[in-house]
């Protein structure tokens, strides 16, 4: 009994320890988003409108007051984060033209739910733009036990759709 015990929690811990992980370095994650050649970093500072947006898309206060971010023509690239359940989820974003091109779970911290990263979850989000109502316009299914990894990836893509259109009205890029 207490070896079935011992062997039960032993592979417990080892599905724990194989959800946590960096699946890709955020520079990898750049220089996949404008083909080898990122552009320099800029900074969107949260204030006023901006600010309050952001608070309404992630139903909390940002932790920052900027925000660095990567443009180049139409094509912005976002690297955020936001907490899953206990941890925060580092996920990079790329909005191109007003629509979602690409989601990318980059580093895991949480114990569970991180079926999130694998493509068959974050496919749902190519071509998803944000309507008047700052939410995606589509629905994205949710995974049975990570349903606060999806709210999580789901918020920051709401933001970095919203930020892009922030960029878009406010600040021509060069």
């Amino acid at each position: 009994m207490l070896k079935t015990l011992t062997t039960i929690l032993l592979l417990l811990s080892a599905s724990v320890a194989l959800a946590r992980g960096t699946y890709q370095e955020p520079r990898e994650f750049l220089h996949q988003a404008f083909h080898g050649d990122p552009p320099p970093p800029k900074m969107v500072w949260l204030s006023g409108e901006v600010r309050a947006a952001t608070q309404a898309i992630l139903g909390h206060q940002p932790a920052q007051l900027r925000l660095r971010y990567w443009a180049r023509e139409q094509r912005s690239a976002w690297i955020l984060e936001e907490i899953g359940k206990e941890h925060p989820i580092t996920v990079g974003v790329v909005v191109n033209a007003g629509k979602l091109e690409s989601i990318k779970v980059l580093v895991f911290r949480e114990s569970r739910g991180d079926e999130v990263r694998h493509p068959f979850f974050t496919e749902q989000f190519s071509g998803a733009a944000l309507t008047s109502q700052r939410v995606l316009d589509r629905t994205i299914d949710g995974i049975s036990g990570a349903t606060l990894s999806v709210r999580a990836l789901t918020k920051l893509a709401r933001l970095a759709l919203y930020l892009h259109q922030h960029l878009d009205t406010r600040h021509a890029a060069p």
